[in-house]
């Protein structure tokens, strides 16, 4: 196969040459610069355009593109040195009026030539590089009509002074700024930021320094804010109108540094106005506004969240050491949910939810909620009330608020285990006496205590409620089996309470008159017969009864009373006058608790059975005590001193906190073994953090306790201490 062969075609230039004319182009370029004259003259419409750009096009294709151009150039020049007279002629209003129109018209006039000329615009311009004939006719009115000395800045002038007028209330038109803004625009960004844009912003920055200086000295803070915002959406709106969107951001930012950000520490910290006011009179509105307007500074939005956490650490703090407000826990712990419902208002209406707020507000309410150490004690007794009769004929959906308020305080404190002991004591007081409004309410806690800290801290609180259930099965049971023994004899209800679960004390048991004891003596005789392998103490400092009374003129009452109180008045049954000292011997009742109780059935109004004398508030030992034969009442069933939470007093606080902190060491050496084992070796300062940082969810070790539980945990040989570096230890296996 033999390979083709390659040909080569050349095209030759045409050799018969062209006579053209030697006055062609002088004679052509004349055709084309008078239609360029009638073009500015407004003459255009008896031009053949057909024809004049056969004309430019012919010259351009005889090389005469050059004269073309430079002839163009030198036409429309002298032309816009006639339209930049009749511009600077032109007085007052009317010289923005002018140099629009004839804008307008040097535009049309540009479309024009320019189509005359598409032929030079697409070949001799691209190949020689110089400037395209619509850029070109931009340049040459920049040049010769915006940038003469005598329109240059008059323009500046007079575009500035009518956005003054503005800004002072006038109406001004508002077409012919766009118009003349978008002239500068089209001339170039550099062209309309060098001529307007920065001395626009320069101007506005004096201008409004000027005035927030006069409104802050004359204006409260929230009429300083309406001002401010007002301000800014006028110029958000002025550059919607007439000026580059690119504008917005550069003016707005004059507005905020000059207006609020100079200003902010002063508006905030305004007397009787500023934020402290804003907060304390829930003025949702200036808030908010303060917040929009602050957001758009730097370190606006931190200035808020300062000044506002230091006035909410101020009032909690207030609250938490005022020894008057502590005087009734209830109200105590309804005036920290009303604090915090007043916050978390503002947060949502006022601080879109910021998150920054909401933690500002929660570390405070930390803060100052643990400046109380009773607050765990408080907020346990504030549930105990409400569950109680607070919460009586409420909805499931409003307990389940409250509930919610609870446990958001519960989160604050610092010592959950003390809110647990007391919580502990007061749902047993609850479930004992049968005083709870709603099992479903104590249920749904003990749920959000579990989810909250887990099911250790629960276990214990849900064996409660077990126990309750359990014990109506076995005094079912009793009944039953031994209900023909117990004749016409009292009737007892037993609770069982298993010892781990239980808030109970050592408390050495009181003489129960006799007629209760055979029937005690039979229940734990049937008890330990169907439950091997068991101890019963009886708590009759937990316990109460319902006992009848015949007082005088035959008048009977069913008294409700506590077991205390019922091993009290039996006495009477057998004598009249007995002395405080016979009564203790004969109870053997605790003397701080039988004082409690005689004061209870002697003291209080409308409720004294029993006698005194001397008659005064308080019991001595001296004291001889009577049954009350005229005592009434309209109620048939009378409760004498029902058993409810009541605010420990000092020795009983003290009590409980050490028995707090003897739970807390095992507590603390699991956690220092748990790390140790783990670890191996460890100094002293890392094992300190990471026992804090372990055991936090419950309470704050003391780092004191730690190292004394670090002590005996190397006494005990878990831990040894490094022979060269003392402060290090080591984990024995």
């Amino acid at each position: 196969m033999s390979s083709q062969k390659k040909m080569n075609f050349q095209i030759e230039a045409f050799k018969h040459r062209v006579v053209v004319d030697p006055k062609y182009a002088e004679k052509t370029w004349k055709i084309l610069e008078h239609a360029i004259h009638e073009i500015y003259n407004h003459n255009a419409s008896g031009l053949s355009f057909e024809e004049l750009y056969r004309n430019a096009y012919n010259m351009v294709l005889h090389k005469f593109g050059e004269k073309l151009y430079s002839g163009l150039v030198s036409t429309m020049t002298s032309h816009l040195k006639e339209i930049a007279v009749s511009i600077e002629a032109a007085q007052g209003a009317l010289f923005l009026e002018e140099l629009d129109r004839k804008w307008t018209e040097h535009n049309k006039a540009l479309q024009m030539i320019r189509d005359i000329l598409m032929y030079m615009d697409r070949t001799f311009i691209p190949s020689t590089h110089k400037t395209p004939v619509h850029e070109l006719g931009l340049n040459l009115w920049r040049d010769n009509i915006v940038h003469t000395i005598k329109i240059q800045t008059r323009l500046k002038n007079t575009l500035l002074e009518l956005v003054q007028k503005e800004r002072g209330g006038d109406v001004i038109n508002r077409g012919l700024m766009r118009n003349v803004v978008k002239m500068l625009m089209e001339l170039g960004s550099s062209v309309y930021q060098e001529d307007f844009e920065k001395p626009f912003l320069a101007v506005s920055a004096d201008f409004y320094r000027a005035e927030s200086q006069l409104f802050i000295e004359s204006c409260d803070c929230g009429d300083y804010l309406k001002k401010a915002e007002k301000r800014l959406n006028e110029e958000i709106e002025r550059v919607s109108q007439y000026l580059e969107a690119k504008s917005e951001m550069k003016i707005t930012n004059v507005v905020e540094k000059e207006m609020i950000e100079s200003q902010m520490n002063r508006l905030v910290h305004m007397e009787n106005s500023g934020l402290v006011s804003m907060l304390m009179d829930d003025k949702y509105e200036d808030l908010g506004r303060m917040y929009n307007l602050f957001k758009r500074v730097p370190n606006g939005l931190s200035l808020i969240r300062d000044v506002m956490t230091s006035h909410i650490r101020e009032t909690g703090k207030q609250l938490a050491t005022d020894p008057e407000r502590l005087k009734d826990p209830v109200d105590f712990v309804q005036r920290l949910l009303d604090e915090r419902d007043k916050h978390d208002k503002i947060i949502n209406l006022a601080f879109n939810n910021d998150k920054m707020f909401q933690n500002a507000v929660n570390s405070s309410f930390e803060y100052f909620i643990n400046l109380n150490t009773r607050s765990p004690e408080f907020i346990s007794l504030f549930v105990d009330d409400k569950l109680r009769k607070g919460l009586k004929g409420v909805s499931e959906e409003d307990v389940e608020i409250v509930l919610d308020k609870v446990m958001m305080l519960f989160r604050y404190l610092q010592e959950k285990d003390i809110f647990e002991k007391y919580y502990k004591q007061h749902l047993a007081k609850r479930l004992l006496f049968n005083k709870s409004v709603s099992e479903d309410a104590e249920r749904s806690l003990i749920l959000k205590l579990k989810t909250e800290c887990g099911y250790q801290f629960t276990s214990k609180l849900e064996g409660m409620f077990t126990d309750m259930k359990t014990s109506d099965d076995t005094m079912k049971g009793f009944y039953e089996a031994m209900g023909p023994e117990l004749g016409d004899g009292p009737t007892i209800v037993v609770h069982v309470l298993t010892t781990g679960s239980w808030p109970t004390q050592s408390t050495t048991a009181c003489n129960l008159p006799s007629e209760i004891l055979t029937v005690c003596d039979k229940f734990k005789t049937y008890y330990l017969g169907t439950h091997s392998g068991r101890r019963l103490t009886w708590q009759t400092n937990m316990g109460s009864a319902d006992i009848k009374a015949t007082f005088a003129n035959g008048q009977k009452h069913e008294l409700n009373v506590s077991t205390y109180q019922m091993c009290v008045l039996m006495l009477f049954n057998n004598g009249d006058g007995l002395s405080y000292r016979e009564i203790e011997q004969a109870t053997e009742i605790p003397s701080l608790d039988l004082k409690r109780c005689l004061q209870s059935l002697a003291c209080a109004k409308g409720k004294n059975v029993l006698r005194k004398e001397p008659m005064s508030k308080d019991i001595v030992e001296d004291d001889v005590f009577f049954f009350n034969d005229k005592f009434s009442s309209k109620f048939y069933k009378v409760k004498i001193g029902t058993v409810a939470a009541q605010k420990e007093s000092e020795p009983e606080k003290q009590e409980t906190r050490q028995r707090v902190e003897e739970d807390r060491k095992p507590q603390i050496e699991a956690a220092i073994v748990r790390i140790m084992k783990a670890r191996r070796v460890l100094d002293h300062n890392n094992i300190v953090a990471e026992v804090t940082k372990q055991l936090q969810s419950r309470f704050l070790p003391n780092p004191v306790v730690i190292k004394k539980r670090i002590e005996s945990l190397i006494e005990r040989e878990f831990l040894e201490r490094d022979k060269d570096d003392r402060k290090l230890y080591r984990y024995l296996a």
